[in-house]
């Protein structure tokens, strides 16, 4: 019995450590490499293209999450780019589109936030109006305020478009 429990642990201590090396093994071919920088950008680009027919098209909920998808590879690229990011001079061309990408970015948030509190008090008429009785003129009121809050959700969407474009001309360097 003795012998029987002896080698059942040396057989447990080898199958041990043959697992742990395999799973060694395993674990460095299972870890995935990092895409080099200039393949994020394309990722980048590509994703916001995308948002920008989908707003087109008026799938807001489908350019919000291509705009975050863009918005974190951009972020990543800061991270990882940041050295090559502080030499990098750019063109007087590059400069006045930022500007002008700046200018129209914060012109489109300023409409949305100035079209949310008129959504939110068309959403307060509504409901007050049906309280009243007035359930044609309620919905009315709240059809206005559902059109409004997608005017704000579209320019929000449209103002972050700018944003990452931006973001675009500062990384553009990265693409050969």
């Amino acid at each position: 019995m003795y012998l029987f429990c002896r080698n059942y642990a040396i057989y447990l201590l080898a199958l041990t450590l043959i697992l742990s090396l395999v799973g060694a093994g395993w674990a460095q071919t299972a870890t995935p490499t990092a895409p080099d920088p200039a393949t994020l950008y394309r990722q980048a680009v590509t994703l916001l293209d995308q948002a920008e027919q989908e707003l087109t098209a008026g799938n807001l909920s489908s350019a919000l999450s291509l705009v975050k998808q863009s918005n974190a590879l951009f972020t990543r690229l800061q991270k990882e780019s940041a050295a090559k990011l502080a030499e990098r001079q750019l063109t007087s061309q590059e400069s006045q589109q930022l500007a002008i990408n700046q200018k129209l970015a914060e012109e489109a948030q300023a409409k949305a936030d100035g079209l949310f509190p008129t959504a939110a008090a068309k959403k307060k008429e509504a409901e007050e109006l049906r309280n009243k009785g007035q359930a044609e003129a309620g919905d009315a009121a709240e059809r206005e305020s559902k059109e409004q809050y997608l005017q704000v959700q579209t320019l929000s969407i449209k103002s972050a478009t700018y944003a990452l474009r931006n973001q675009q001309i500062i990384f553009r360097f990265l693409a050969p």
